[in-house]
């Protein structure tokens, strides 16, 4: 395999790794990066290990940009090690945060168990104010991954990789950072677009019951810690990707606050005036032009090499006309989906897939051969005979929405994709809506429709599209499709074995093909009642080559210009 870099991890400054606040919508003042050197250590048991060597901490051991470059094999456990900085409470507390780690940790200071989280992808912290010593302090976190050796949620990760599975990779994979904060403190909020009265009900959760504030545009508004807050802006300026208006605004408790914003935007399906259902964004129809997105890197895997690194993908999306970004089987850090906000870029946010290893294909695929969708509450079929994965993927579920919930650019959720891991759709469903009423939900994307919600999602690639009116008469979404791989000589993974869905032979081959997908098969049936589009994929990813970029980001494919000359018909 060839070992391909990025520009960014090209110029990385060990000592100045991914320094941005970690959290765009609760920042603080008081706040202490730890990415950097850590020590690392693999044993074959749990017992603290006697031997280490460095790791360049967000990057997992499996990633070139650690320095480790060794995979974490399931049943062995992985052990990291550093001295805390000289935080002192002064009469409050101290608070470390992980933004991930995968898949199961444990974080001690001093020996001391300050906690611990199963789940690779979303965030936890620690209050290890009562574990601290006037000393040294030293910080052990203990990880084991199984991958794919159990149910557990693992996305494309495989052991044994190929095709459209990648690189497993384990550990830290987001910032490590500390903060001190007083004795009673904001611990979370909760930011609910209200689009039709033109305001936005903010919830101010605290560690201990106390008077909460939230200041904006020159007003301060005062309540009960979980207590609504109303704001209403003086200037109505709905967010929308072609104008992406954030607020801003502060929250306070005591003597503790955070600098946050808002967006006010509505999402939903409902008839458009020719009775067709369809997407609406803020009251009114808007075609969702998108790509599918890994977030995989070369050099860092799950991690973004830089904070422009993540800006890049999302702008080269931009450049090129799409609207849409559908984040597949990942949760990113929270700076990406702060720039899909800024930038303006709509967001599907798929959930973590898990269950018994090797999906059986068979009844995976089986729609494309029968045109039949199986009921998922066959577990066994869908590997998902384990009541405790099904219990940890609900746990999983609920985390990932209320860790995202306050993101104006997200406007669906996807819970599952391709059946993979897939049961009980409906209970999914029920579960999202009880926790978020103000996003659409694609409850099964591809394949077996369970025959609910307010989607036809649909993935063709090895036949033309052809649009059929549903008879729910719902929404219809292609949900993947194209895949058009080209290689690019210099640029390639794998240079022995390469996946795409249809493979051109050079890069005006390519534009050419591109133009006459979306004019020969989406563009004549929107008028018919196709929503969303969602083109396979923004980049290479190791053995795939359907990517509109390098794996590396070094090649474009397309010219930005002749894309957004073919999109623009799809615009609303």
């Amino acid at each position: 395999m060839n070992q391909l870099t990025t520009v960014w991890g090209e110029h990385l400054d060990p000592q100045n790794v991914l320094k941005e606040y970690p959290r765009p919508q609760m920042v603080r003042d008081s706040y202490e990066n730890l990415n950097g050197y850590w020590d690392v250590s693999f044993t074959s048991d749990g017992e603290k290990p006697g031997a280490w060597q460095p790791i360049l901490v967000p990057f997992s051991p499996e990633a070139p940009l650690s320095g480790v470059n060794r995979m974490l094999k399931p049943g062995e456990f992985l052990w990291y090690r550093r001295m805390l900085p000289d935080m002192k409470p002064d009469g409050g507390r101290i608070l470390l945060h992980f933004g991930a780690v995968d898949q199961q940790a444990d974080v001690y200071v001093n020996g001391k168990k300050v906690a611990d989280h199963m789940g690779g992808y979303t965030p936890f912290s620690a209050d290890i104010t009562d574990a601290l010593t006037d000393g040294e302090n030293e910080l052990l976190v203990r990880v084991q991954d199984d991958t794919d050796a159990s149910w557990h949620s693992r996305g494309k990760q495989r052991t044994k990789r190929g095709n459209i599975w990648y690189t497993p990779q384990s550990g830290i994979w987001q910032t490590v950072w500390m903060e001190r904060v007083p004795a009673c403190y904001i611990t979370g909020l909760h930011i609910t677009p209200l689009f039709d009265q033109k305001s936005t009900q903010i919830i101010v959760s605290t560690n201990v019951p106390a008077e909460v504030s939230v200041s904006f545009e020159g007003e301060t508004y005062r309540a009960g810690s979980g207590e609504k807050i109303v704001v209403m802006p003086k200037a109505f300026m709905p967010w929308s990707p072609d104008e992406p208006h954030l607020y801003d605004f502060a929250a306070a408790c005591g003597e503790d606050s955070v600098r946050s914003y808002f967006a006010l935007r509505s999402v939903e399906v409902k008839e458009d005036a020719q009775g067709v259902k369809r997407l609406h964004l803020n009251g009114k129809p808007y075609f969702h032009v998108g790509m599918l997105d890994q977030g995989y890197w070369p050099d860092g895997l799950y991690t973004a090499p830089s904070d422009e690194a993540l800006i890049y993908d999302i702008r080269l999306a931009k450049d090129m006309g799409f609207n849409m970004l559908r984040k597949h089987i990942k949760i990113e850090p929270l700076r990406w989906y702060y720039h899909c906000d800024r930038l303006g870029m709509l967001v599907w946010q798929d959930m973590i897939n898990g269950g018994r290893k090797d999906y059986n294909m068979l009844v995976i695929t089986s729609p494309l051969f029968t045109g039949i969708s199986l009921k998922d509450h066959h577990y066994r079929w869908f590997k998902r005979q384990d009541a405790e994965g099904r219990a940890e993927y609900y746990a999983e579920l609920d985390e990932m929405i209320h860790h995202l919930y306050n993101c104006p650019s997200i406007v669906m959720w996807v819970p599952f994709n391709e059946g993979w891991g897939q049961f009980d759709a409906a209970e999914a469903v029920r579960r999202i809506q009880a926790l978020d009423t103000t996003r659409t939900i694609d409850h099964a994307s591809g394949w077996h429709d369970q025959g609910i919600g307010d989607f036809k999602s649909l993935h063709v690639y090895f036949k033309p599209y052809k649009f059929s009116d549903d008879p729910m008469k719902r929404c219809e979404i292609l949900t993947e499709f194209g895949g058009y791989s080209f290689p690019v000589e210099g640029h390639l993974f794998n240079t022995e074995k390469a996946f795409g869905y249809k493979k051109i032979a050079s890069l005006d081959d390519l534009a050419a093909a591109y133009k006459k997908l979306y004019e020969d098969e989406i563009i004549p049936v929107k008028e018919k009642g196709l929503s969303a589009t969602v083109y396979t994929q923004v980049s290479d990813v190791e053995d795939e080559i359907n990517g509109i970029v390098t794996y590396d980001r070094k090649v474009v494919k397309f010219h930005p210009a002749f894309m957004r000359a073919i999109h623009f018909q799809l615009q609303d």
